[in-house]
């Protein structure tokens, strides 16, 4: 069997989907499985600062698929996270190709557990050609009216052109919803109508280690939200929101 190839997608920037991307393919290699993260986002590249490549990357997902290099060529290992291996976006340019993304998937999908898709945010090139290869999709939404709105249009657009399952990830959880118009949690989930998989809940430790390029506190709230994640996909039973 192949990689299981997991699709994150958002419908607009600012939901914290990169480092949701790169803290829950820590979390996965972290049980063992060996990770690839492709990043997607041209342009607008930040997963090799939040996984600790930056610096050590020589070619991009776009030299891939245009055939420029070789995958082997392109995919480095985190410094952070034994066994995820990325491959980050262009700075500028480059065209995510359904069917390049496939032959890519095809060639290397032996070599790893999971392959996960950091799309763009909104639904243009990378989202599409995403799909087209996705078993699994897992929405990105923080607990505002705008973002979970955006949400359900991710959701409706995927249930009607893709093959993938559909997933809920409620990220940037603050302890009380006061003052978000938000009701409660329930009301993201009805509204954007997926099942949810996981809370990811506010926190500065998530932020530094953003910024810094650096692991989450072992201990810490917001990596145990991302272990009960990763977890779940792993077939494991684990209660939705960490106490």
């Amino acid at each position: 069997m192949g990689a299981k190839v997991i699709m994150l997608a958002s419908g607009k920037g600012g939901t914290g989907k990169s480092t949701v991307s790169v803290m829950l393919g820590g979390a996965l290699a972290a049980r063992g499985e060996r990770v690839l993260l492709v990043e997607l986002d041209s342009g607008l590249r930040s997963v090799d600062l939040i996984s600790g490549v930056y610096g050590k990357t020589v070619y991009d997902i776009e030299d891939v698929l245009s055939g420029r290099c070789s995958a082997e060529k392109a995919v480095v290992e985190s410094p952070l996270y034994s066994d995820l291996y990325v491959i980050s976006a262009p700075y500028s340019g480059g065209t995510v190709r359904p069917s390049a993304l496939a032959a890519f998937i095809s060639t290397v999908g032996e070599a790893f557990e999971y392959i996960l898709l950091d799309t763009a945010a909104g639904m243009g090139a990378p989202f599409i050609s995403a799909l087209s290869v996705a078993q699994l999709a897992l929405i990105v939404v923080t607990p505002d009216p705008i973002t979970v709105r955006d949400g359900r249009i991710v959701a409706d657009t995927i249930a009607e052109k893709g093959r993938a399952n559909l997933r809920l990830i409620l990220n940037k959880v603050p302890t009380t919803l006061d003052g978000t118009g938000i009701a409660n949690l329930d009301e993201c989930i009805d509204t954007v109508s997926a099942r949810l998989i996981g809370v990811i809940p506010q926190s500065d430790d998530i932020m530094r280690a953003a910024v810094n390029g650096s692991r989450i506190p072992a201990k810490s709230k917001a990596a145990k939200a991302f272990n009960a994640v990763a977890a779940r996909l792993c077939g494991r039973e684990t209660p939705l929101v960490i106490k």
